[in-house]
């Protein structure tokens, strides 16, 4: 059984994790990326934390790491994170390698390997073809074809966020982080009320999902619309890719029950029966360890 680092590196925590090839997660640790920052140069500190996890498990000979963006097409540099500009445009492998040249590495987008993570490690046995769908901070989406990460012309395919959507907005501007407390807000100033008599004057995406649990008809009605959305750009995507199986995670993954079913609605609608015979739409099952557990899978021969 052989151990592994996987590594998540986001806007608000670097989280590395020991995993074992059979047995999965084993322990984690994290480092808010603020701390990261501060100590400095973001690559070389980033190196130093790597190098004192290493101390502590001298077993591990390959780490593979997730990133909150795009990547060189030779999968060894960052390009555009912009939640994480410290890290943009950083030759990450080059430097890691110099600095351990008996470690192997590995680099990828975090939805990519949030989305390969299932594959290996998600409690139900996955098909070899399947779509990604992530709701966060930002829309992220990834295929993965022949239980391979499907990485398009130079590595970055899939961003689904992206998209254009309705009044001629990327998806991701109307529900990424922003985009829904804008939507929020907007629902909350058009019906004049307030959500299960509550007067809050700024909502968030967690206080409308406790609303939502609660039959509110003002929160119910705003994951109605993120499903439809969603369920739009998936008709073009499940069209061009020809996959018909959708999992569904990151924290949109909490209102699960509420986005699929309009979802669904708008796919059966837009869909011919070829695709809408075998559709399926399921929860991805790895939770917070997604990116951990899938930045380790990378490793996976």
């Amino acid at each position: 059984m052989a151990h592994f680092f996987g590594i998540d590196i986001g806007g608000s925590n670097v989280k590395i994790g020991l995993v074992d090839s059979e047995q999965g997660l084993i322990e984690k640790v994290k480092y808010p990326t603020k701390l990261v920052k501060e100590k400095g140069h973001f690559v070389n500190s980033f190196g130093e934390i790597l190098q004192s996890e290493f101390d502590k498990h001298p077993e591990v000979e390959e780490v593979g790491i997730g990133v909150p963006g795009t990547i060189s097409a030779d999968g060894r540099s960052t390009l555009e994170l912009p939640n994480l500009m410290e890290l943009s445009n950083a030759q990450l492998l080059d430097s890691l390698e110099a600095n351990l040249p008996d470690k192997k590495f590995y680099l990828d987008n975090d939805a990519h390997v949030a989305a390969l993570g299932e594959y290996y490690f998600g409690e139900e046995k996955m098909p070899e073809n399947y779509l990604f769908i992530t709701l966060g901070t930002g829309v992220g989406g990834a295929a993965i074809i022949d239980h391979h990460i499907f990485r398009g012309g130079d590595g970055n395919s899939m961003e689904l966020g992206h998209i254009i959507s309705r009044e001629g907005k990327e998806l991701e501007e109307i529900i990424g982080k922003a985009g829904l407390t804008t939507m929020i807000n907007k629902a909350l100033k058009k019906t004049k009320k307030s959500i299960l008599g509550k007067k809050i004057e700024t909502w968030d995406t967690k206080l409308v999902l406790n609303a939502a649990l609660e039959n509110d008809k003002t929160s119910l009605k705003i994951f109605n619309t993120i499903g439809e959305l969603l369920g739009e750009a998936l008709v073009s995507t499940i069209r061009l890719l020809d996959i018909k199986t959708i999992i569904v995670g990151g924290g949109i993954s909490q209102s699960y029950d509420y986005v699929i079913k309009p979802m669904h609605k708008v796919l059966m609608k837009k869909l011919t029966p070829y695709y809408t015979e075998k559709i399926e739409i399921k929860k991805a099952t790895l939770g917070n360890n997604a990116g951990i557990l899938g930045a380790a899978s990378l490793c996976f021969k």
